[in-house]
């Protein structure tokens, strides 16, 4: 099995939220921060992590972001906010 995460960044507190899955969440964090692909997160400068979850199997992880995808801003929040209440960066917590 392939490991996976699914991830919120955002560009500051309550700010733009995206949402991404990754089987390298270091490195996929990385890539935002350094801004390795012009797109959604560059254009919006997301390179704030501030939510994760990991997972056995991508596949679940794909799922799971699918699901979150669909929710409500108000819901992420709430997610990210039982987590992460400050809405700090959490990047240095994962780096190994």
């Amino acid at each position: 099995m392939n490991p996976g995460w699914v991830y919120i960044v955002t560009n500051k507190p309550q700010g733009v939220l995206y949402i991404g899955v990754t089987s390298d969440l270091e490195g996929r964090i990385w890539e935002h921060r350094n801004a390795v692909h012009r797109g959604f997160t560059h254009s919006y400068n997301c390179t704030r992590l501030v939510w994760y979850e990991d997972y056995g199997d991508i596949t679940d992880a794909i799922y799971r972001e699918k699901r979150l995808k669909t929710w409500k801003r108000a819901w992420k929040i709430g997610l990210i906010e039982e987590m992460n209440p400050g809405w700090n960066d959490l990047f240095e917590t994962i780096m190994s």
